[in-house]
């Protein structure tokens, strides 16, 4: 999310946990919703999206370590690595691409049925937008785009663009996944082609709206609905 200029200090927007099986060829997506109020490891009851925040107030550059310990904790899964994208970042890195191309099953957010060519800006408020929808759109809106990259990115015209987009992510893109391991991932994108990537929510019936004491609408889980998609997503 947006933080003060000069610091990382802001809630985890989007998160995404994400499995590549290089030899099935397969890439699992699991989107979580920003307001699930869960334990916040040193910080009581909260939502999952704080962790982040308050890890780099304490001390910078903690953030994508805590946002990984939260879910770690409350969804029973282990994870090594994160990648945290800046959202002005994230636009640069699509027109790095030259634009991604969307195509829509119906109208949406004001762009018509059919093939819709967006830019950087564009894509992103696509990913974002909430009005007169909720997270759970907003979840689905993020994962079509991210499928749309990584299909356009592997045809030959998205190949030749590959230097630009390496500056774009350096600069925009922190993470800890060892440089050894990066050919596995571009080889499991590649045997995936947009097909083989499984992605899934956290939805509406996963969870219970309530309200805190404090008069904040946040998500309960129920987590006799969504361990057995953990348990066939990520094993």
């Amino acid at each position: 999310d947006r933080a003060p200029e000069g610091t990382d200090a802001s809630r985890t927007d989007t998160i995404i946990v994400t499995s590549f099986l290089p030899a099935a060829g397969e890439v699992k997506m699991l989107s979580i919703p920003r307001d699930l109020w869960v334990s916040v490891p040193g910080y009581g009851e909260n939502r999952i999206n704080t962790a982040h925040f308050f890890a780099e107030v304490e001390q910078p550059r903690s953030g994508p370590q805590a946002a990984v310990n939260v879910v770690s904790q409350n969804f029973g899964l282990t994870l090594k690595y994160y990648a945290r994208v800046r959202f002005d970042g994230f636009a640069r890195i699509v027109d790095s691409m030259g634009g991604i191309r969307l195509d829509l099953e119906e109208p949406t957010l004001g762009y018509p049925a059919g093939s819709v060519r967006l830019n950087g800006e564009q894509a992103l408020a696509f990913a974002r937008e909430r009005r007169g929808s909720d997270d759970f759109f907003r979840m689905a809106h993020g994962q079509m785009v991210i499928k749309a990259a990584i299909r356009q990115m592997l045809r030959p015209a998205g190949l030749i663009r590959l230097p630009a987009v390496a500056v774009a992510m350096a600069a925009a893109v922190d993470t800890n996944v060892p440089i050894w391991l990066w050919p596995r991932l571009g080889f499991t994108l590649l045997r995936a082609n947009g097909e083989g990537i499984d992605a899934r929510t956290i939805n509406r019936e996963m969870v219970t709206s309530w309200m805190t004491a404090d008069g904040a609408q946040v998500l309960l889980s129920n987590w006799e609905a969504i361990n057995p998609l953990l348990l066939e997503m990520f094993g």
